[in-house]
């Protein structure tokens, strides 16, 4: 069967699962607490919506800069302009097929910078392995500043995660896929060594070059002060729009940030999960959670929701918007520089890059 439609029906059964979670939990929901929860979301304080948009935002350009940084040792410094916005358009891509906006911010930007696509899905691959780090981070101090409370609800969670990886990947399958590895990668060594004259060859070892240069690109980062002050200013973000967030609902507005933090630990698991940003998982973990500090379940569910909402119209406003803006910035930086006289910084940049790959004549 086509890979495509192997990868759609996936989708489908995804986007069909979170609708069904979604459907679900409402249904639970007595007819009793609807009164409630209508009366709580008629006395929201949407304009707080502003703040946390902005936090998130925030975050997302300082995603931006970070990435940047870890471009740098490969010799790319692409405008930060074009990079914020490839990644807001990354996170609109996520919403219609999750995962896909790694790749396609990566595509995105390697058109408008020159910058090689396969070398930034290396960085990607750096960048999630830091994220993961910070939210190992997130999990472990919302767990062991309330560990009375909310201990045993993560771990339940982290369970459940784990179990699912799991079952995709019996002893026997990670065995299979084991040998199944070093045969493809004695494969490929030996193709390489055989055929490297062979032009498709040089092209598939310069890609697998490219890639492996961005995933150890992390290790060469000059500003490496930046780099952490940015991983840990993304998260500070995601708090602080949580934790505005609570502020949100009369009755959420009694809690704090350690509340704030339990809430960003579990929602933060639930986007891992294989649905579009988190759809139909996002608002039963937030709900879960704030059950257990004594919130009322439909308060608790609408809160979830809300935050939900307010996330994805976020990602869905910005990146229409950065797709609209990527093309006619570019246009207009273009024109600028042609009135100026002034080379492009990508062309300033393959000029730079023809240089180094120039041989260097022996002393004499």
């Amino acid at each position: 069967m086509n890979k495509k439609i192997v990868s759609y029906l996936q989708y489908a059964l995804f986007l069909g699962l979170a609708i069904f979670l979604v459907w679900w939990s409402i249904s639970k929901i007595p007819a009793t607490e609807w009164d409630n929860i209508k009366l709580a979301i008629s006395k929201a304080r949407y304009w707080l919506i502003i703040p946390v948009m902005g936090a998130l935002l925030l975050s997302h350009y300082s995603r931006a800069i970070r990435w940047k940084i870890l471009m740098e040792p490969l010799g790319y410094k692409p405008r930060t302009s074009n990079t914020y916005l490839a990644v807001l358009i990354g996170y609109l891509a996520n919403l219609a097929f999750p995962r896909l906006g790694e790749v396609l911010k990566c595509t995105v930007l390697a058109r408008y910078e020159k910058v090689p696509a396969d070398k930034l899905v290396g960085t990607i691959v750096a960048e999630r392995a830091v994220d993961v780090i910070c939210l190992a981070v997130v999990i472990t101090l919302a767990t062991l500043s309330q560990l009375d409370v909310i201990g045993g609800f993560v771990g339940t969670q982290v369970n459940s995660i784990i179990e699912s990886k799991a079952a995709l990947f019996t002893p026997g399958k990670i065995i299979m896929m084991v040998i199944a590895l070093l045969v493809l990668i004695g494969g490929a060594i030996f193709v390489f060594k055989k055929f490297s004259h062979i032009g498709i060859i040089q092209k598939i070892k310069k890609i697998v070059a490219g890639v492996w240069g961005g995933v150890t690109s992390i290790r060469y980062v000059k500003k490496k002060g930046w780099f952490i002050f940015h991983s840990i200013f993304i998260w500070a973000m995601y708090l602080v729009s949580t934790w505005i967030g609570l502020y949100s609902l009369e009755e959420t507005s009694i809690y704090g940030i350690k509340e704030a933090l339990s809430v960003l630990s579990t929602g933060s698991l639930a986007m891992i999960m294989p649905t579009p940003g988190g759809l139909g998982v996002y608002h039963i973990f937030v709900q879960q959670t704030l059950i257990l500090y004594g919130t009322n379940d439909g308060i608790a569910l609408a809160f979830g929701l809300l935050m939900w909402t307010v996330q994805f119209f976020q990602m869905l406003i910005s990146g229409f918007v950065a797709l609209a803006l990527l093309p006619i910035f570019n246009k207009t930086q273009k024109a600028s520089y042609a009135q100026s006289g002034h080379h492009t910084q990508q062309d300033l940049h393959t000029t730079r890059v023809e240089q180094k790959d120039r041989p260097v004549a022996p002393d004499r």
